[in-house]
């Protein structure tokens, strides 16, 4: 046989690859994105098996062991009321990244079904959910979420809640965009064609297409839901104390910088990690699901 006998079967076989299977090998080849899915990954196993890992339990308190330095006993150090900073920045990894898996959840549930409603119907439906669009992104996406949460009263689930709305904007403009691009498309024509109703034809023509672009911009902005969820427990908005969190971490660490730093080197450190490892993750997983690359 000759080689382009053989090698023409093989062509093929790639050519007939899934393009699940093509994206998950393209994300692969980017060390910056594995770097990220490592790191991401850790945090979730920390979370999950908190309770089996941690040395301490994370809200004891002990008056001999007031702002420790770290030590073989206690890693990470401990807090101004002699608290495992170890233990408490793993159990705050599980607010952190609940925070940012809930809250996008709650955007992605009301923005794209509104996004779709808004794109495949146009006219006056179209006009008025852009317009509440429009007058939610006129105000800062922090901002707003403070001042939800501020209304709503200061828990972690008011919290969550209170970053859902405000990053829900993001996702109807997404998928309004996602939407008026793809129902011009050759196969939406041929759906309509045959008969099939408006809302068949967005649930299983539209939106499995626009699913790559939600998924990067989803990760993206557990991202910024992490800071979001830090800074409002920073303000006595998010996670109540004496539970964990980042954000409350170092809000109790502001008063302590010079005397022991350590109290805000570790959850701020958390922060940048998680946060740099899903923008990692995300740039990636653009690159990966982009059909132009190859």
């Amino acid at each position: 046989m000759t080689d382009a006998a053989l090698s023409g079967p093989l062509v093929q076989a790639d050519e007939l690859d899934s393009p699940a299977r093509r994206a998950r090998r393209r994300l692969f080849k980017r060390k910056a994105a594995v770097a990220g899915l490592a790191v991401l990954t850790t945090f979730i196993l920390l979370a999950l098996l908190a309770p089996l890992i941690v040395p301490y339990d994370p809200v004891a308190t002990s008056w001999s062991l007031v702002r420790k330095p770290p030590t073989m006993a206690h890693w990470f150090g401990t807090d101004e009321l002699g608290r495992d900073i170890l233990s408490r920045v793993v159990y705050g990894a599980r607010a952190s990244l609940l925070a940012g898996l809930i809250s996008v959840a709650i955007a992605l549930g009301i923005g794209v079904p509104l996004g779709l409603i808004a794109g495949y119907r146009g006219g006056f439906t179209d006009a008025l959910i852009s317009r509440i669009t429009d007058a939610m992104l006129a105000c800062p996406f922090l901002i707003l979420a403070i001042a939800l949460a501020a209304f709503l009263g200061p828990s972690l689930g008011n919290a969550m809640i209170a970053i859902g709305i405000s990053a829900t904007p993001i996702f109807i403009r997404l998928t309004r965009g996602q939407v008026l691009s793809v129902k011009a498309e050759d196969y939406v024509e041929a759906a309509r064609a045959l008969g099939n109703p408006p809302w068949r034809i967005a649930v299983s023509h539209i939106l499995p297409n626009i699913l790559p672009a939600l998924l990067v911009q989803a990760t993206l902005s557990i991202a910024a839901a992490i800071i979001a969820e830090a800074a409002l427990s920073f303000l006595g908005l998010g996670q109540q104390p004496p539970a964990p969190s980042w954000g409350s971490m170092l809000n109790a660490a502001q008063r302590f910088l010079t005397q022991a730093p350590w109290m805000a080197i570790w959850p701020g450190l958390a922060i940048f990690l998680v946060v740099l490892s899903l923008n990692l993750l995300g740039d990636g997983l653009r690159d990966a699901l982009d059909p132009r690359q190859r």
